[in-house]
């Protein structure tokens, strides 16, 4: 009507310059702001039922979007704000919230929400002070999100949960807004006439303060919703410094309750039954090349790869981090013990240690499930009252009594004791006797999975004990390790023993052979274990400069509950301690094991020894007690006679004396060495009885290497390991992390899903054709085969140190002595072939050959076998007992005849045949154990499968199958992997010296 009046008056319309002058008006801004909230009211009255007058409400929509509008429009403009001003006097917010609230209309619903938070940006006219404002605002968002309105969509809500967090932010910078939102209405005689169940479910605290419980219903939801309402319950409990009240009001509500109730429903949504697992189509390399299977699942058991699965956890251990929020924001040491106290009633005792207790390794995978869950609790926080108290609980240490004075007078403090005998009241209600850690505690639990038959169980089991090693390592001192106390530092290793021990490791590692550029390699790693045990939690004291020693210290752990234990001393490792003997036995079997679970085995070896105030000799270097010296040596002789004793040169030369002993190395007497050492020995043995038994095993373990490095640059930026996710997937946070090497066995992906092994896919199928080509020998002049181009330190992982490099040209190759002799008597095509002058001839020849060549490789890969016997005198006689006489193979071109076919042609076409017959449709023979039973018998090739390790189920883990017997693709990758382990407890041992101090020169 607006625009027909000025037409039939002859008035020019408004044109854009008198729209602005408009709005730059105040006067007229105001007068449109009157006339459009009148209408408003109008409209209003006039409809008696909202939720069917549409066009009422319609207009209604309208009428709130232009009020909205203009308050917002003003609000950035310079004063006067006749606008804003004219909100406050008429409270024009109170017949908005009424009109919404009664409204049912989401749309409604959504313009008075948005009307209300520009009255709060605004910051003028204390709207956000004003009781009466908060009154209406209050009504309006609890009518809104009860349980009596209507659903509102997605983005609503999160507009609705922003303006509590808004309010949040305001009561957070200024505490004195505070008391137009909170009024405790109850009294101390209300409270004590209330049943002990009321007062517990906290029925009468709603009332009170609206706004808290608003935001305490949207803490479980993900995204920008969970994070508004997280972040202003944070900034509320953090005003509970400022406020005596309100902290006694938080102590006495359902905080605690729902939030320990919240923690128990989502961790109760985690699967009961689970098998670790990757998607097929994102298997780690190291993985790909070995006899892994994917496990099986099914509705009752999950797999650890499958979305669900992902979500589930991913929301429980964000929440779990809200509670470690909530205790870094709170300075309420009443709030605090609180939290901690149903914490550990209600989620310690009545849901996780239950599921530890009652979980088994052989009702398909419960042991699994939960030790995972408690690893991923473990990794996942770093508040260190949470991780005294999940520690303290399941370790089964001795409950020391709280610092709180119980004759305080402190009004909050009574206040939490009546809360604490509701807890207990409540608990004692329900009849049920709780499980007790000090009769089967987390120790137990870990020593008997540890012994498990199943694989996932023992790696699962690994990788927790490398958490608690790695990140809370003053439990394990007490609990976890037998540990002995070390004083002062006569124990330590002499300067000759140390370099002695280094190349000792250093030499086991070159005797498993190959050519690739170890100073690099051993270099690399040597920067990566420095890094590592520089984060060691327990290094700090050891590597911070000592400045002002006398007069400051270094600050304590922060800990306020009581019962924790003391700092970390010197200490070391007694040789019978079972964690550590257990490890070994599983170390014995190291090439039947699941390359997955040597990786975690690898990895708590390092852990153990990780520790600067952990003691090496004894338990994984030599004791000085037990060095035995020649008598007679090549050291340069001290000058005759010595000195006058009373003489300034009796000194030096006294040190000169002392320091050319600490130079002198010890008898290497094989049998007084560690436990460790000797494992190691004799993993190392098995490998020289591997490379005279397997043949072309120095071209195949060399292939390998390649393998990896070509399926690294092809999959990159795929890690050995992928990342947690961690985590992480609610991850730790930064400060604690901050190391490079990131958790090597951390194996949760995206999803996943059951495959067929008769067609590999993804990583799998290319790990086949890598495997597939390289098994062509490429027959060149020199012994190291290909020259790859030189790997950066930006490709380098740092995710695992098992990640073999790229194969260099050096001149120091760590070469056993035994050359490949098959490769080098293959025909090369630079020329013809010296039995026949014709080079289609010889074309074909070479072609025959070297396909042939291939078949023999796929079948020596896909071939079982077992541990070597290396008790035998020589040797040969242990591979003779291991895998029978060995496979001959001759190239021997005069072997070749005008007219018929020689004895090698007819084994290599057989090797063909068997090859293909072990295809099956692909290059599956290369990864896939022999599934028609020859590889345990011995057959025309000589092969044999007795093994030495226990029959056991590779349990989706890939390790032994029947009769202790494994691939040699299988044993291949796990040689490399042993390599690599020793390089890292050389650099190990070498980086600890310097950064700790632990050797003696003197």
């Amino acid at each position: 009507m607006d625009f027909w009046s000025r037409l039939l008056a002859h008035t020019p319309l408004a044109s854009a310059s008198s729209r602005k002058d408009f709005a730059k008006d105040p006067a007229r801004r105001l007068y449109r702001f009157e006339k459009e909230y009148s209408q408003l009211l109008h409209t209003w009255r006039n409809s008696s039922n909202l939720a069917h007058d549409h066009e009422a409400a319609e207009n209604i929509e309208i009428r709130l979007q232009e009020l909205t509008n203009l308050l917002s429009d003003e609000s950035r403009r310079p004063l006067p704000h006749p606008c804003i001003a004219f909100a406050a006097a008429k409270q024009v917010y109170i017949p908005v919230a009424k009109i919404a609230s009664s409204s049912l209309n989401e749309w409604i619903i959504k313009e008075a929400v948005l009307f209300f938070a520009s009255l709060i940006e605004s910051d003028e006219e204390a709207f956000v002070e004003s009781e009466t404002f908060a009154a209406s605002l209050t009504n309006l968002l609890v009518r809104i999100t009860g349980a009596n309105s209507i659903r509102l969509g997605a983005d609503t809500e999160a507009r609705v949960v922003e303006l509590a967090f808004n309010i949040t932010t305001k009561i957070r910078l200024d505490p004195g807004i505070l008391t137009a939102w909170f009024k405790s209405q109850s009294n101390g005689s209300d409270t004590r006439q209330l049943d002990y169940r009321e007062k517990f479910a906290g029925r009468t605290q709603k009332q009170d303060f609206p706004l808290f419980y608003l935001l305490m219903d949207y803490i479980h939801h993900e995204g920008k919703l969970g994070d508004f309402a997280r972040t202003g319950l944070l900034y509320i409990i953090e005003a509970t410094s400022r406020s005596v009240l309100l902290e006694q009001w938080i102590v006495e509500s359902d905080l605690s309750t729902l939030m320990a109730t919240g923690l128990g429903a989502l961790y109760s949504q985690l699967s009961r039954k689970l098998v670790i697992d990757h998607p097929p189509n994102d298997l780690p390399p190291i993985l790909a090349f070995s006899d892994y299977q994917h496990p099986k699942s099914n509705y009752e058991v999950v797999s650890s790869c499958s979305f669900q699965f992902q979500s589930h956890l991913d929301t429980f251990l964000s929440h779990l981090l809200f509670w470690q929020d909530v205790l870094n924001h709170c300075r309420s040491v009443e709030v605090k013990s609180s939290l901690l106290e149903h914490f550990q009633v209600i989620f310690l005792q009545q849901l996780l240690y239950p599921s530890l207790l009652e979980s088994s390794d052989v009702d398909g995978g419960s042991s699994v499930a939960v030790l995972t869950y408690l690893r991923r609790i473990l990794e996942s926080l770093d508040h260190p009252d949470m991780i005294n108290l999940i520690l303290h609980y399941l370790l089964g240490l001795p409950d020391i009594v709280g610092s709180v004075n119980p004759d305080s007078e402190d009004v909050v403090s009574a206040a939490r004791k009546r809360k604490s005998l509701d807890l207990a009241t409540m608990m004692a209600s329900k009849g049920e006797a709780a499980a007790d850690p000090l009769l089967f505690n987390l120790v137990d639990l870990i020593l008997a999975c540890l012994r498990s038959q199943n694989n996932q169980t023992v790696y699962v089991t690994l990788q927790l004990v490398s958490v608690i090693l790695k990140r809370h390592h003053r439990y394990a001192v007490i609990t976890l390790l037998y540990t002995e106390g070390v004083l002062g530092e006569s124990l330590h290793r002499t300067s000759g023993a140390h370099h002695q021990e280094v190349e000792y490791l250093i030499s086991l590692a070159g005797s498993v052979g190959g050519q690739d550029n170890f100073d690099e390699v051993y270099d690399n790693i040597l920067k990566d274990t420095l890094v590592r045990l520089e984060n060691h939690p327990c290094s700090i004291k050891l590597v911070t400069p000592r400045i002002s020693a006398q007069t400051h210290k270094l600050p304590a752990v922060p800990d306020t509950l009581p019962g924790a234990p003391r700092e970390v001393r010197s200490h070391t490792l007694h040789p019978s301690d079972p964690l550590l003997n257990i490890i070994l036995d599983r170390l014995e079997t190291f090439f039947l094991n699941p390359v997955d679970t040597n990786l975690a085995l690898t990895e708590a070896i390092f852990d153990l020894a990780a520790c600067g105030f952990m003691h090496l000799e004894g338990w994984f270097l030599r004791s000085p007690l037990n060095y035995v010296y020649e008598e007679e040596d090549d050291s340069p002789p001290l000058p005759e006679p010595p000195p006058d004793p009373e003489s300034e040169e009796y000194i030096e030369y006294k040190q000169m004396q002392s320091m050319r002993e600490s130079r002198r190395r010890p008898r290497w007497i094989q049998s007084s060495l560690p436990r460790l050492l000797r494992v190691l020995q004799s993993l190392c043995d098995q490998v020289a009885v591997y490379r005279e038994t397997v043949p072309r095993f120095d071209d195949l373990l060399q292939q390998r290497r390649e393998a990896f490095q070509i399926a690294d640059c092809a999959s990159q930026p795929l890690p050995l390991h992928p990342p947690r996710n961690t985590a992480p997937v609610s991850q730790p946070s930064a400060a604690t992390t901050a190391t490079p090497t990131a958790d090597r066995t951390t194996l949760f992906s995206d999803e996943g899903r059951n495959i067929s092994r008769e067609r590999p896919s993804g990583l799998e199928g290319f790990a086949q054709r890598i495997l597939s080509e390289l098994g062509t020998p490429t027959r060149s002049g020199s012994p190291r085969g290909r020259k790859e181009a030189k790997q950066t330190p930006s490709d380098r992982s740092t995710d695992t140190p098992f990640r073999p490099p790229p194969p260099q040209p050096s001149n120091r190759s760590f070469s056993p002595g035994t050359s490949p002799a098959p490769s080098s008597t293959l025909p090369t095509p630079s020329g013809p072939a010296p039995w026949d002058d014709s080079s289609n001839t010889t074309a074909d020849a070479f072609a025959s050959q070297a396909k042939a060549s291939q078949a023999i490789d796929q079948s020596i890969l896909a071939r079982r076998v077992g541990i070597p016997d290396v008790s035998c005198s020589t040797a040969a006689a242990a591979a003779e007992k291991l895998v029978g006489q060995p496979i001959a193979l001759s190239f021997d071109s005069r072997q070749r005849t005008a007219g018929g076919v020689s004895d090698a042609d007819e084994k290599l076409a057989a090797a063909e045949e068997e090859a293909q017959a072990h295809e099956g449709g692909g290059e599956d023979a290369l990864l896939a154990p022999s599934e028609d039973g020859e590889g345990s018998e011995r057959g025309e090739d000589g092969f044999e499968g007795e093994g030495g390790g226990e029959p056991g189920t590779p349990s989706g883990g890939g390790g032994a199958g029947e009769r202790g017997t494994v691939s040699v693709s299988h044993a291949l990758t796990n040689v490399i992997v042993l390599q690599a382990f020793l390089f890292e407890l050389a650099s190990l041992v070498q980086v600890r010296a310097g950064l700790f101090d632990e050797v003696r020169f003197a």
